[in-house]
């Protein structure tokens, strides 16, 4: 298993249009995004990097959201980078992350940041590239080095899981979406359909959903020390032994 930390930084999407078939991607990822923010709740939803800001969620229950990015972005709602948000300690109800981490060169760091920043019972979603995917297999392939794609981490969703897990996420869900264009033009035909359905975990893109969970501390109440119980008798043979007159001689 390669480090989530890289030495160098990959290299990063200015938009969807940067992706092989960015338009399609964009759109199925949307369309999910649309139906699993609308369980989300609160007042505050970051959306963090370029892929996220440029993603309609006009369904979403959280109504004030915020597009934040790195660089200046005709999508951008805020500037500041990933892994150092300019954002107060548990004060957004909600982040979507859109292939955030394919793209990042510390994903650890930016989960910390998101761990940060969320509130308690916070939600969160992050969309990423399979590895055990066809996409996934194309990135070990001499002829692909070219695209942008070869620069993504495609991080498993058991590692995804287990770092989730360590900072406090209850993960609630996990989605697949096989697309892929070794099948197909057309990301919602019968064939992919059918992976949906009997190969899910070969999907190229997947999305996870999470919850910010915090444990209550529960006092521990002190053991009260009972006082010793004295019997009857005990206490009128102590009585008369100090209270007795002297035998008279």
């Amino acid at each position: 298993m390669k480090p989530a930390l890289l030495d160098k930084k990959p290299d990063y999407p200015r938009s969807w249009s940067a992706l092989p078939n960015g338009a399609e991607r964009k759109a199925m990822v949307e369309s999910e995004l649309e139906h699993i923010t609308q369980q989300f709740f609160g007042y505050h939803l970051v959306k963090v990097g370029n892929l996220s800001s440029e993603v309609s969620l006009t369904k979403c229950s959280i109504k004030h959201c915020v597009n934040m990015v790195a660089k200046a972005h005709d999508a951008a709602g805020m500037r500041s980078l990933s892994r150092e948000m300019a954002l107060k300690e548990s004060s957004v109800d909600g982040f979507v992350l859109v292939h955030e981490l394919d793209f990042a060169q510390d994903p650890h760091q930016i989960l910390r940041e998101v761990d940060r920043a969320i509130m308690p019972d916070g939600d969160l979603a992050i969309v990423g590239f399979n590895p055990l995917s066809l996409t996934g297999l194309r990135k070990l392939m001499w002829f692909n080095r070219q695209s942008i794609l070869h620069e993504a981490r495609y991080f498993s969703v058991p590692r995804i899981k287990d770092w989730l897990q360590l900072l406090g996420f209850e993960v609630t869900r996990v989605k697949y979406m096989p697309y892929s264009k070794f099948f197909t033009n057309r990301p919602n035909n019968i064939v992919t359909r059918w992976c949906q359905r009997f190969l899910p975990q070969l999907a190229s893109v997947y999305i996870i959903v999470a919850k910010k969970r915090t444990v209550p501390l529960s006092p521990i109440k002190p053991k009260w020390k009972l006082k010793p119980k004295f019997s009857a008798v005990g206490a009128s043979i102590r009585a008369g032994g100090v209270n007795s007159e002297k035998p008279q001689s």
